[in-house]
């Protein structure tokens, strides 16, 4: 029964390693202001901050703010609420991806055979039971102290600020799509990432001493002998967390992680009896590893994207990125029915039920996934993909409904964004004063959509919200859309750089300007925003972030046109 337990957790922490999906509702994608020299990262104020009395938006072209204090108040306690919340959501879902993430530790080889010996140990050499049981517990609090040390150390050596950058920063994002290749290897029994054994000795010789430092060192080399299983699980998770741009998320993760590590020896020191449930030590333990390095390779794949898709070398399009999925998970179904064997793996005499219910979903996956070659939505996974406009062949262009209007205006950047950015079906502008003046001879609102190449959360609106014809019959038919990707590192010519009076630096490049644009007049450096303005840049409704339900953005959007009518 345990074992089964353990195998759904497996097919849990599938469904969170690519970036938390059952918390991606709330999380946005932080961004930077900086430059394509991957230099520092930007002094933003956070959007907690309140908008002091005296600033003034001089730097964001041909913008008007409204005077309505009141009004303005509102939006900005809105801006502070709302980030704030999507905030507390995003380290949530690290939280709970630490937390998977730690359970799925638990079947590596290199832990799963210590845990009955461990607690054995603290039941036999403890005089009472009741000595062992807090014996038990205290290992387990050391476990945790040591994993969210770790967490905080990543913190202090990049910073917060340092953090941010990472999800658009294209060196970064690069080495972590090798590093979680490398990480992927190693699970596929490839090589062991180990720990210098001499190092490890010593630690282990200091975990012979008695009462708490001896304690503390038998968690410390737990941690330090089962590092070449726990490594990569581990590097992910604060490759995932740091990419978040959290402060806390690389800290939250590991204690995410030490819980789920620390749990199993303080229940099974107070209920010794357990022990008798758990499965067998076997060759299932190494398919575990032979699995998660297949999800390792998957979730590599994302970050690749990233850089793909904000430098266009156009390598990964999006029916290029479903047929190395549809590869590797295909492959995996494969392993899991044994017709695939690694160099450490144990002959597979039988099917078990729980390999076989796993091996069903993951064939169910691969299926679901190859209409997508042809142009299908695939919701499900929409977040992770690259933009549908990067199909090559799609059998559904017709479906997705008429063109955005046209007024036949030769739309600045459209050459960059258009092909490959902008939902089919949809005709926005890219460049904001252009939308204005568009809006001023339409006498339309503007609908300005922050948007990044990097950002999961706005390929899932667009797939998932945009798509809802009612909502679709909106933004084309009563608003001038304004789509400004915050992370494009298409340098912008040497006539339009400046430098921002809002953060000190170097406006180089067409992200970095329409970043610069979003923090200093709405105060906010999260994607997606939506903010509704009239012709004059005034704007009309308080702005709002990801929202999946389809009343409530509907709502929205007919708010800002109410509002328009109202002025005129």
């Amino acid at each position: 029964m345990l074992k089964n337990t353990f195998i759904l957790l497996l097919i849990a922490f599938f469904s969170l390693s690519h970036t938390s999906t059952t918390f991606a509702l709330q999380q946005d994608s932080l961004t930077s202001t900086e430059g394509l020299q991957f230099e520092s990262s930007p002094d933003t104020t956070p959007a907690v901050e309140a908008v002091p009395d005296d600033l003034t938006f001089s730097d964001a072209p041909d913008t008007t703010v409204s005077q309505d204090s009141s009004k303005l108040d509102r939006a900005t306690t809105n801006i502070s609420s709302t980030n704030a919340e999507t905030g507390k959501k995003s380290l949530w879902s690290i939280f709970i991806a630490g937390l998977i993430g730690g359970f799925a530790a638990l079947l590596m080889p290199c832990i799963f055979p210590m845990l009955p010996l461990t607690v054995s140990y603290f039941t036999k050499q403890s005089g009472t039971r009741a000595s062992g049981i807090s014996k038990a517990l205290l290992y387990g609090l050391f476990i945790i102290v040591i994993y969210v040390a770790l967490g905080m150390i990543i913190t202090i050596a990049f910073g917060s600020d340092a953090l941010n950058a990472l999800s658009t920063n294209g060196i970064f994002n690069f080495l972590f799509f090798l590093l979680l290749v490398v990480f992927a290897a190693s699970f596929f029994g490839a090589f062991e990432i180990t720990l210098p054994s001499s190092f490890v000795n010593k630690m282990d010789a200091k975990s012979d001493k008695g009462g708490l430092i001896g304690l503390f060192f038998m968690a410390f080399s737990l941690s330090l002998v089962s590092f070449s299983c726990t490594g990569p699980i581990i590097g992910t998770l604060l490759v995932e967390a740091a990419s978040k741009g959290e402060r806390l998320g690389p800290a939250i993760g590991m204690l995410g992680f030490s819980i789920a590590l620390a749990i199993p020896f303080g229940l099974f020191a107070m209920f010794p009896s357990l022990l008798k449930s758990l499965p067998k030590s076997g060759g299932w333990l190494n398919s575990v590893k032979v699995v998660l390095g297949f999800l390792e390779l998957a979730l590599a794949l994302k970050f690749l994207s990233n850089v793909d898709l904000a430098y266009h070398w156009n390598w990964l399009d999006r029916e290029v990125f479903l047929s190395l999925w549809i590869a590797i998970f295909g492959l995996m179904g494969l392993y899991l029915i044994g017709k695939i064997k690694f160099s450490h793996d144990s002959d597979l005499k039988f099917l078990s039920v729980p390999r076989t219910i796993l091996a069903i979903v993951v064939f169910s996956f691969v299926v679901y996934m190859v209409p997508g070659l042809w142009g299908a939505p695939l919701k499900s996974i929409s977040a992770f993909l690259p933009p549908s406009a990067t199909q090559d062949f799609d059998l559904s262009a017709g479906i997705a409904g008429a063109p955005a209007h046209s007024d036949g205006k030769v739309k600045k950047y459209a050459e960059i964004f258009h092909e490959r950015g902008t939902p089919k079906g949809f005709d926005p502008y890219y460049d904001y004063d252009q939308a204005l003046e568009t809006a001023k001879e339409l006498n339309k609102p503007v609908l300005i959509d922050f948007t990044g190449w990097n950002c999961v959360n706005c390929r899932k609106m667009e797939a998932n919200v945009w798509t809802d014809p009612s909502v679709a019959k909106l933004l084309k038919e009563e608003f001038v859309m304004a789509e400004l990707f915050v992370d494009d590192k298409t340098e912008l010519p040497a006539n339009e750089q400046f430098v921002s009076k809002y953060s000190g630096k170097k406006i180089k490049t067409i992200g970095n300007k329409n970043s610069d644009f979003q923090a200093s007049t709405f105060n906010s450096n999260s994607q997606p925003l939506y903010v509704i303005v009239d012709e004059t840049g005034k704007v009309l409704v308080p702005q709002t972030g990801a929202n999946y339900n389809i009343d409530q953005y509907k709502a929205f959007l007919q708010s800002g046109i109410d509002a328009f009518k109202a002025k005129r």
